[in-house]
């Protein structure tokens, strides 16, 4: 298995997926685990390999380079500690070349996840420059070439065959993600709540994700001026992409804290208790992501029994079931302002009517226990490898 990330540095929704997967996996097959940063400590394995760009010398290599150049050293590294395995798997375009790579030298199959598509995230040239051409070349020539891919929705898949026309439709499978529902669901405690000054008598609307371009942040935090004033909104929302982002979101939040009450920003990534917390005292969560191929965090709010909001995008309306689970949003970015005002009366609709709310939580709790288990994921991902292998 090729990643970038892996617990505990974790930052998006590919890491949840390797992490929860690769435990499920070695019940089925045995897995080595190939990634980006410092040693891992491991309940399986004594340690998992870990790669970085360092010299004979100890002088890292590429010290002030393109980030996208410095992933693909550490792609070399894996490359060269993959020889004598059966298969290669590998988790987007940071470790994709190392998958290509080891498929050429080693002569062994390659399978890639989907979690995103460069195509579709444009507004990745502001953080890598001209990395993003890289990550785009790396990303088509890695895609081409695989022996299978597995797009996490249906929606992905077709993404993956509009952008890369080439591809073999019989390559490009679908296993959707997975949630651990004994990881997440409902919690009655407030103390995490109370100690970021949120008061849990009153509804609270709550949004998770990076700040980025594609959760739409900044469509969420205009929505909220719209937002019933009695609802507390509750931004966990950090590591932003560029400092540009940064300063951009605080300037919009802090003119959304001047127009009303009970906003609340979280700047880092939470602890899982935490997220838990938030996630399950949440009257409403909101989804305003402009493209997502499937929406992990969708399903830890629905793991916590809580109502969703979202954009239909991609794999979302795959995940939240409109008007059983939660509420689909149209999205069209051409109208961003129509976009922000439907978003905030879904929003207030579930407000509004509360007992609704907590009933679409509870049929979201079940949808998320019977038909997204990581025990199936990896069932019908060593599918996958067999079919290639045969």
């Amino acid at each position: 298995m090729l990643t970038r990330e892996f617990p505990p540095e974790v930052y998006g929704g590919a890491g949840v997926h390797v992490g929860s997967l690769v435990p499920r996996l070695r019940d089925l097959v045995d897995v080595d685990v190939h990634c980006f940063g410092g040693p891992r400590a491991d309940a399986v394995r004594d340690a998992i390999p870990h790669h970085h760009p360092i010299g004979q010398d100890g002088a890292r290599w590429l010290d002030g380079a393109n980030p996208a150049l410095r992933a693909l050293a550490v792609n070399l590294s894996i490359t060269a500690a993959v020889d004598g395995v059966d298969l290669v798997h590998s988790h987007t375009w940071y470790a994709n070349l190392a998958g290509h790579l080891a498929k050429v030298l080693h002569d062994v199959p390659h399978v890639i996840t989907t979690h995103s598509l460069e195509p579709r995230r444009p507004w990745k040239a502001e953080q890598l420059g001209g990395g993003y051409r890289l990550s785009s070349w790396v990303e088509r020539t890695a895609y081409e070439a695989a022996d299978a891919l597995i797009a996490v929705s249906e929606g992905m898949r077709a993404d993956v065959l509009d952008c890369y026309p080439a591809l073999d439709p019989d390559r490009v499978h679908v296993v959707r993600n997975g949630i651990d529902t004994t990881a997440f669901h409902p919690v009655d405690g407030t103390d995490v709540l109370e100690r970021f000054g949120i008061d849990p008598a009153r509804p609270v609307v709550a949004f998770v994700g990076r700040i980025t371009r594609q959760k739409g942040v900044g469509h969420l935090v205009s929505a909220a001026h719209r937002i019933d004033h009695d609802a507390q909104v509750v931004l966990c929302a950090g590591a932003p992409d560029t400092p540009e982002i940064a300063e951009e979101t605080s300037a919009r939040v802090a003119r959304l804290a001047s127009a009303r009450p009970g906003v609340f920003w979280v700047q880092r990534m939470l602890e899982q208790p935490e997220l838990r917390q938030i996630l399950s005292r949440a009257t409403v969560f909101v989804c305003p992501s402009v493209y997502e191929p499937l929406g992990i965090v969708n399903l830890e709010a629905m793991a916590c029994g809580t109502a969703v909001v979202a954009s239909d995008v991609g794999g979302i309306p795959e995940v939240v079931a409109h008007g059983r689970t939660g509420l689909l949003v149209p999205y069209d970015a051409s109208e961003p302002e129509e976009y922000e005002r439907a978003l905030a009366d879904a929003v207030n609709e579930l407000l509004a009517d509360p007992a609704r709310a907590a009933a679409m939580g509870r049929a979201g709790r079940q949808r998320a226990v019977e038909e997204f288990s990581w025990a199936t994921v990896a069932e019908r991902t060593v599918e996958v490898y067999r079919e290639i292998l045969s």
